[in-house]
């Protein structure tokens, strides 16, 4: 973890300079600088950024993420083993029984509502597609419960392709950053998507998810713990005593942030990086 250096001692009020003006006060200029210096610095703390969800082919992820709405990516990974050892395929999950299906995604919630788009997307993939997930935001939106979100998911992680993944992690912490003040998924896509280069819009994704998981918390956040408190207008929305921001951390087991040893196959054909074991340095 970073050292914070410099950490505002509390909340700076936002500047206001007119209708022109940013969310945060500052001119469009400063505002692009903070928020790609804020991108850098989460690259750093977390090297080793991607989906959360273990898959290993383009139809296991856009499933997966299907699954994980409403739910953890933890309950998702132990979940899918037993569904994709069932039905490995588009065609299997087709022919499916609903009842079946329903009783190994029970533990997801919403099981029956997600049965439906599974199977309903798996019928989809083999009567549209020839069985294939398709690698266009325009095909894959058509797909049974899947929206931008998850198109974006499959798109950036199973085809290298860039795009914004605005869940309700990246919905807080934009606007904690007061990157935009935007409320519509949509519209917090268009307006974040125009600070960045689009090349970065995927790894961008997986910074900020992974640090609102991580430090920046919905209920309470790590402010005293946090990388780049000195960049963020919201410092001190959170526990700010680094003692007990620390406590509020929440790692993965190997006890580093954002290390994986194993991340899914399809992550790094796609130019994922690898961790090193661990302690390698």
């Amino acid at each position: 973890m970073k050292s914070i250096k410099n950490a505002p001692a509390k909340k700076a009020p936002a500047k206001r300079s007119g209708s022109g003006a940013t969310p945060s006060g500052e001119s469009h200029t400063a505002l692009v600088r903070r928020a790609r210096r804020i991108n850098r610095e989460l690259a750093e703390v977390y090297p080793y950024a991607h989906p959360e969800l273990d898959f290993e082919n383009p139809f296991q992820l856009v499933v997966a993420t299907v699954l994980s709405a409403q739910t953890t990516d933890l309950r998702v990974n132990q979940t899918t083993p037993a569904l994709f050892a069932k039905y490995p395929t588009p065609e299997d999950l087709a022919a499916a029984d609903p009842a079946e299906v329903e009783e190994i995604l029970r533990p997801c919630g919403f099981f029956r509502a997600k049965t439906r788009s599974v199977i309903g997307l798996s019928k989809a993939l083999m009567e549209d597609f020839g069985g294939e997930v398709p690698g266009r935001l325009e095909d894959l939106v058509k797909l049974p419960g899947v929206g931008r979100k998850t198109a974006f998911v499959v798109l950036g992680n199973a085809f290298g392709r860039p795009g914004i993944t605005v869940d309700t992690h990246f919905q807080r912490l934009v606007r904690r950053w007061k990157w935009t003040e935007e409320t519509e998924p949509d519209k917090i896509e268009a307006a974040v998507g125009a600070l960045f280069p689009k090349k970065d819009w995927t790894d961008l994704s997986h910074h900020v998810i992974w640090h609102g998981r991580r430090i920046c918390h919905a209920r309470k956040p790590a402010c005293g713990a946090c990388p780049i408190a000195p960049l963020c207008p919201s410092y001190g929305e959170g526990e700010t005593d680094p003692e007990k921001a620390r406590k509020l951390l929440k790692y993965e087991k190997g006890g580093f942030p954002g290390q994986r040893l194993n991340p899914p196959q399809s992550y790094l054909d796609a130019g994922g990086i690898p961790a090193p074991p661990l302690g390698a340095g």
